[in-house]
């Protein structure tokens, strides 16, 4: 079959993919857009889009009842809410975010793709594309099932389907404390279902500062979730259509769904990395400019989940603008060295990542969680108890962490913790990025009544 020659093949149609190859269009290169399942990806389709629609209707309604004077029923419907989150899937039809990659100039092209040679890409069915000038990786992260006895014997599900679920299941059994496990089990749990949330250590979200953690895991008892601490999974069974769940310490827990919320791993097991002297399934270890390490020519780049650098959708949309820059105006024979904080490196990736848990309450974190032995770093902890916290609800509860280098007086982290903090978060993410020393900062004076006083209130607990 005749081969198709473009200056770009991006690999995979997500959100980094599209981000990448518009950028590249933009900078007038021809580009085909591979995707073997949906444009648009894992986010719009079963990740951050939908577990939000399915999050935000209980959020909504605890945060009513806190406000004294606001006619609201008991419970949330079901229906309605699969129904939302439908409207914002388009029921899983791609048709939009395809036609969408047309119009931009962009040439996308479905089935699946392998990388069979330097700069040359084959998809299934024997159609061969030739890059000039680059092929870019961007084919996200798949599910990481833990080895637990009888785990294939049991319904069981992943992330998708419990995004893409239309019925609750009476008693969820979710294993694992980070994003998706909270995120899945308080929604769930606000839907109507028993729901058993199985975690390791004493608290959720062990990455995060201790009280970031407390607070979820009390928002999650207090919307009746069941938290078995200190645990795990030592087998699974069926019973009559069930899972029966037997936890470490000898506990035994029956539900009628297994929500594995235990982590995601790079899918790149066949993508043809063995064809070029890379290992299949291995993460692309990439420079900030987006370019995969151990290929000759520097043909291969990388970006979002599948370099393993900042696994959040916002974050590999930004490398995909570099890589698609740097791509360009490698073409146009300008100089792209790599040079921090230039159009054509993802820095930020090293320094400020943001990142929101939608739970009830919120976490909303960027930077540092916490100080880093033998650096000069200062953590200034304080409640959220200003007069825009106590107008967004009666008896409001939030913390709020600064880290501080005190050799530069800059931000290098922030967390925030409590109902509506994620508006909070850009703020910080500016402050670190911008290295705004905080003497500057002390005169971006927050309106009032807002819950950014939170700042003031944080730089006067440093000192200033």
């Amino acid at each position: 079959m005749a081969g198709e020659t473009f200056d770009v093949v991006v690999i995979g149609a997500g959100p980094v993919g599209e981000v990448a190859a518009e950028r590249a269009v933009r900078g007038g290169l021809s580009v085909a857009l591979v995707e073997h399942e949906r444009f648009g990806g894992e986010c719009s389709y079963w990740a951050c889009i939908p577990s939000k629609a399915l999050l935000r209707p209980g959020s909504l309604l605890a945060a009513a009842k806190r406000v004294p004077g606001v006619p609201v029923g008991d419970r949330i419907d079901p229906e309605a809410v699969f129904a939302r989150r439908d409207w914002f899937t388009s029921k899983g039809d791609d048709k939009g975010q395809y036609d969408w990659a047309t119009g931009a100039g962009i040439e996308p092209m479905r089935g699946h793709a392998r990388i069979t040679g330097e700069r040359e890409v084959t998809l299934e069915g024997g159609r061969v594309l030739t890059a000039r000038r680059a092929v870019v990786v961007c084919t996200g992260s798949v599910p990481s099932v833990p080895p637990i006895p009888g785990i294939g014997d049991v319904p069981v599900w992943g992330s998708r389907e419990a995004t893409s679920a239309s019925e609750v299941p009476a008693r969820l059994g979710v294993l694992g404390g980070g994003v998706v496990g909270v995120e899945m089990a308080q929604a769930y749990a606000k839907l109507g279902a028993e729901v058993h949330l199985v975690i390791t250590g004493d608290r959720p979200l062990p990455k995060l500062p201790e009280f970031a953690g407390d607070a979820v895991l009390a928002g999650l008892c207090a919307d009746g979730v069941t938290v078995h601490t200190r645990s795990g999974l030592d087998r699974v069974s069926e019973v009559d259509g069930s899972a029966r769940l037997e936890l470490k310490g000898g506990k035994t827990v029956d539900v009628d769904k297994l929500l594995l919320a235990t982590g995601r791993r790079p899918a790149t097991a066949d993508v043809g990395l063995d064809t070029i002297g890379l290992q299949a399934g291995d993460r692309l270890t990439v420079d900030d400019v987006g370019r995969v390490a151990g290929v000759d020519g520097g043909w291969l780049f990388a970006a979002g989940d599948v370099t393993g650098r900042a696994p959040v959708t916002h974050q590999g949309k930004y490398a995909a603008r570099a890589v698609g820059d740097a791509i360009a105006a490698e073409a146009r024979g300008d100089q792209v060295d790599g040079a921090a904080w230039s159009p054509y490196t993802a820095t930020a990736d090293r320094h400020a990542v943001p990142q929101v848990v939608f739970t009830d309450p919120e976490v909303a974190s960027v930077g540092l969680a916490g100080a880093v032995d033998g650096q000069p770093h200062r953590v200034v902890d304080i409640d959220i108890a200003v007069a825009g916290s106590s107008l967004h609800a009666d008896g409001y509860q939030g913390k709020a962490r600064i880290v501080v280098d005190t050799e530069r007086e800059v931000l290098v982290g922030a967390t925030f913790a409590g109902q509506d903090v994620a508006e909070l978060l850009h703020a910080a993410t500016i402050a670190i990025v911008g290295e705004v020393p905080l003497g500057r900062l002390w005169h971006a004076v927050p309106a009032f009544p807002t819950m950014s006083e939170v700042w003031l209130r944080l730089l006067e607990a440093y000192g200033l």
